[in-house]
């Protein structure tokens, strides 16, 4: 196992034990019958399928179409390689999240990530199973690493993942840092550059009525920054006090996770 993918697996477990310790992890009091299966039929599905056939394709159409430029960049300076990753893939994954709360088939493919009643590790990777194999960063992440930035991009995605895993899980560890006055200033900056809880919470909101949920907003996955340039951010340093879908008919464990090809009612 490569060691990125051990240090990521290592954030994930150790937010899922904390979680587990305060709030269990398995059985949350907000939870509906399949949240389990399709969490964990997603999660496998992106983890041993998704995101390895889409770097693979993407890197093999290189390959075939544009040989000469097979590690073109892969001398390039890291400050460098990060702002084209932080531009390729998670500036990308923002409009593509953005347009997922835009159009409604697109939502159908994304609903399943808000579908949950609780916020927790386990809805990072909770999405249907055609969410990730259109992600537009996905395969520009598969280009860039061809093109010689795969040591720079081991280095990123466990930067960017561990920020998303924190930003999910129900350890609000942004809260107490709250607290503290001289942090203020600094958390000010952190708040608007990358995803916290607080912030990403309220995009999981249920209702907008209550003031601090913005689930037409607060896109950020690794960066919160794209919010606050695009103008899609709110900040309260508050959580919503209930999470899900708003106003939108029941859906099945079949729909969420392979829709269009089952609908609500076919299962």
């Amino acid at each position: 196992m490569k060691p990125e993918i051990m240090v990521i697996f290592g954030v994930y477990f150790a937010f899922g034990l904390l979680e587990f310790v305060r709030s269990d992890l398995f059985k949350k009091p907000t939870g509906q019958k399949g949240d389990g299966v399709v969490e964990t039929i997603s999660t496998l599905c992106l983890l041993f399928i998704t995101q390895p056939f889409v770097l693979f394709a993407a890197y093999y159409l290189m390959s075939r179409a544009l040989p000469q430029y097979q590690d073109a960049l892969i001398n390039i300076n890291i400050f460098a390689g990060f702002a084209l990753l932080l531009v390729f893939d998670d500036m990308m994954q923002y409009w593509w999240h953005r347009a997922s709360h835009t159009f409604a088939w697109l939502y159908k493919l994304h609903r399943p990530h808000h579908n949950a009643g609780y916020m927790s590790v386990r809805l990072v990777y909770r999405n249907n199973m055609f969410y990730y194999l259109l992600l537009p960063g996905l395969w520009f992440s598969g280009i860039l690493i061809f093109l010689g930035l795969g040591k720079i991009y081991a280095v990123y995605i466990i930067l960017k993942l561990s920020i998303i895993i924190a930003a999910h899980s129900d350890v609000r560890w942004d809260k107490p840092l709250y607290a503290i006055k001289w942090l203020l200033p600094i958390m000010w900056v952190v708040e608007r550059t990358i995803s916290t809880p607080s912030t990403h919470h309220a995009h999981h909101g249920k209702h907008k009525a209550d003031g601090i949920t913005n689930y037409k907003g607060n896109f950020g996955n690794m960066l919160f920054f794209w919010d606050v340039l695009f103008g899609t951010a709110k900040i309260t340093r508050r959580y919503p006090p209930e999470y899900g879908v708003e106003n939108l008919p029941e859906t099945t464990v079949g729909e969420q996770l392979i829709w269009p090809l089952m609908k609500a009612g076919k299962e």
